[in-house]
C-alpha cells in the first residue's frame, strides 16, 4: 500500500481500531479475572496481541489477544502449577506455534474435527459460566466445574440480604444488570449504533451504578504503572520445563491456541474479500506474541474471533486497525488506569457469563445432524468429558471418536453373494475397504455356496483389502477344491492398495 492509499486508508481505520479497542477493552480484563489472574495480565497480552501480532499476523484482518477458550486451561495450570510456571510453559508453547509455522504445518491444525472443535467451545463456555456465577457474587470460583456447581446455592445463599450483611447481592445485581443490558443491546440497538459493543456499554452502565451509589463491591485491581504487572520470566523456572507434565502442558496449549487461532482466520476470510489468510505465517506471528507473553508473564494469546469479526464489520481492510487498537490499550492503560480501578470485578464475570453462554452454540449441535448422530454425540462427549474432567480429557476423548468414526467408515464393506447366468457359477461382489473385521461376515456368506461352484470374487469395487480377507478366501478355495469348487480372484480394474500377494486362479 503506498502513502496515498494509506492516508485514505486512515480515517476508516482508525475508527474500525476505535471499535476493536472497545469490544478488547472489557474481555481482556474479564478473561484474565476467568484465568485466576489479575486483569493487567489480560491487558498486556491484548497490547502485544495488537502491537506485535497485528504487524506480523498471516491474517491482516484477525484482532488476537486472550481468549475465553484458553482461560479455563490457564485457570488449571495456575492452580497445579502456580503463577511463575505459567510463563515458561507459554514460552514453550509459542515456540512450538512458531517452529509449526517455519515447517509450513498450519495446513495440520485445520484438520481437527468441527464437532471437536465446537465440543471443546461449548465444554469452556459451560466451565466459564460455572466458575463466573460465583464471582459475580464476589466470591471465589472453585477449582473445578462440578465443585462450582454444587457450591453455587451456597454462593446464592450467603449473597442474599436475608442471609448476610454483605454486599454479595449487590454485586450479584450488578453481573446480572450486565448481562441484561448486553443482551438487550445486541437485539434492540439501532443500525446507526452497531459499532458500540454491548459489553462496553453494560460495563460502563454498571461501573456509574455503583459509584453513584457508592456500592461496597469488589472492584479491578490495576497497577497505575503498568511495568508493575510484569513478571519476567526467571532462568530457574525454566529449568523445570523438563517436568512431563509441564511438556505436555506446553504441548496442549500450543495445540489449542493454534487450532482456535486458524478456525478464526478460515472464518475471518468468509466474511470478507480481501486478502486472504496465510496459516503459517499466522501460525509463526502467534507463536512470537506467545514467546513474548511468557517472557512478561502475561496470558497467552489466539486470534479471536469476536473482536475479528468486530474489526471486519467496523470496515477495516488492513492490519493498521488491529495494530492501533493496541496503541489504543496501552495509551488508555497508562493514561487512565484511575479509571480501570473504578470498574466492579462482577460487572466483567457478567461479560464472561455472557460470553460463555453463547459460546455453547446449540445451532452448530444441530447443523452437525446434517452429517449423522456420530459428530453430535462427538460433540456432546467432548463438552460433558471437559466438564467433569478437564479440558485435555475432553479434547483427547473428542479425537478418539473421530478416530473410531474413520475407522469404522474404512471398515465398511457391502457383501453380496449373486447367481450367475451359467449354471453353479456365482459371483461374490464386495464394495469399500475388506478388512480383517469384516473375516467373520465373508465366512458366513461363504459357508452359503454350495458345492461343486465356480466362484468369481472381482476387486474392482474394492478401495482395500488386507492380507487377512486374502488369505480367507484362499484358504476356502483350497478346502473347496475337493468338492469340486473353484475360487477365481480377479484383480481387473484394481488399481489400489492390495495388502498380501494373490494367487492365480489354479492355485486356488
Amino acid at each position: 500500500m503506498n502513502i496515498t492509499q494509506l492516508k485514505a486508508a486512515l480515517p476508516r481505520e482508525l475508527l474500525a481500531s476505535v471499535v476493536v479497542f472497545l469490544v478488547a477493552l472489557p474481555l481482556c480484563m474479564g478473561i484474565a479475572i476467568a484465568s485466576g489472574m489479575p486483569p493487567a495480565k489480560g491487558l498486556i497480552t491484548g497490547i502485544i496481541g495488537g502491537v506485535v501480532v497485528g504487524f506480523l499476523a498471516g491474517s491482516p484482518l484477525q484482532v488476537s489477544g486472550p481468549a475465553a477458550g484458553l482461560a479455563v486451561l490457564v485457570f488449571e495450570l495456575v492452580r497445579q502449577h502456580g503463577v511463575a510456571m505459567l510463563g515458561p510453559i507459554l514460552l514453550l508453547a509459542g515456540l512450538l506455534q512458531l517452529l509449526a509455522g517455519r515447517l509450513r504445518l498450519g495446513c495440520w491444525f485445520r484438520v481437527t474435527a468441527p464437532a471437536v472443535v465446537y465440543g471443546m467451545l461449548a465444554g469452556i463456555g459451560v466451565l466459564i459460566v460455572l466458575s463466573q456465577v460465583h464471582v459475580m457474587f464476589d466470591t471465589a470460583p472453585q477449582p473445578s466445574g462440578m465443585q462450582n456447581l454444587l457450591e453455587f446455592p451456597a454462593t446464592l445463599a450467603s449473597a442474599l440480604p436475608l442471609e448476610s450483611a454483605g454486599s454479595g447481592w449487590q454485586a450479584g445485581a450488578l453481573g446480572l444488570g450486565t448481562i441484561a443490558i448486553m443482551w438487550a443491546w445486541e437485539r434492540l440497538r439501532p443500525q446507526k449504533l452497531r459499532f458500540i459493543p454491548g459489553a462496553l456499554l453494560g460495563v460502563a452502565t454498571m461501573t456509574l451504578i455503583s459509584m453513584w451509589l457508592a456500592l461496597p463491591v469488589n472492584r479491578v485491581e490495576v497497577p497505575a504503572d503498568l511495568s508493575q504487572a510484569i513478571d519476567w520470566i526467571r532462568p530457574d523456572d525454566l529449568m523445570k520445563l523438563a517436568d512431563p507434565t509441564l511438556l505436555v502442558a506446553a504441548f496442549a496449549l500450543a495445540f489449542i491456541a493454534s487450532a482456535e487461532t486458524l478456525l478464526s482466520a478460515a472464518a475471518v476470510d468468509r466474511m470478507h474479500s480481501g486478502q486472504r489468510s496465510d496459516f503459517d505465517r499466522e501460525l509463526s506471528a502467534q507463536g512470537i506474541g506467545n514467546m513474548l507473553c511468557g517472557v512478561l508473564g502475561a496470558l497467552p494469546m489466539t486470534g479471536v474471533i469476536v473482536r475479528s469479526s468486530a474489526n471486519v464489520q467496523a470496515g477495516a481492510q488492513t492490519r493498521a486497525s488491529a495494530i492501533l487498537h493496541g496503541l489504543w490499550l496501552l495509551a488508555f492503560v497508562v493514561v487512565l488506569s484511575s479509571v480501570l480501578q473504578q470498574i466492579p470485578v462482577a460487572s466483567l464475570a457478567g461479560v464472561l457469563v455472557y460470553t460463555g453462554i453463547k459460546l455453547v452454540d446449540f445451532k452448530a449441535f444441530r447443523g452437525l445432524g446434517r452429517y449423522g448422530r456420530m459428530p453430535m454425540f462427538t460433540y456432546a462427549a467432548t463438552a460433558l468429558a471437559i466438564i467433569f474432567t478437564d479440558l485435555l480429557t475432553g479434547v483427547l476423548l473428542g479425537f478418539a471418536l473421530t478416530l473410531l468414526k474413520l475407522a469404522l467408515q474404512a471398515a465398511r464393506l457391502k457383501i453380496n453373494l449373486v447367481s450367475l447366468d451359467k449354471p453353479r457359477h456365482m459371483e461374490l461382489r464386495l464394495s469399500g475397504a475388506a478388512t480383517f473385521l469384516k473375516v467373520p461376515a465373508l465366512t458366513q456368506v461363504l459357508d452359503k455356496v454350495p458345492a461343486g461352484t465356480q466362484l468369481h470374487v472381482p476387486l474392482a469395487n474394492l478401495h482395500y483389502i488386507d492380507h487377512s480377507v486374502l488369505e480367507m478366501l484362499e484358504d476356502w478355495g483350497r478346502a473347496q477344491r475337493s468338492a469340486g469348487s473353484r475360487l477365481i480372484i480377479e484383480q481387473r480394474g484394481f488399481k489400489r492398495r492390495i495388502e498380501g500377494r494373490v494367487r492365480t486362479a489354479a492355485e486356488c
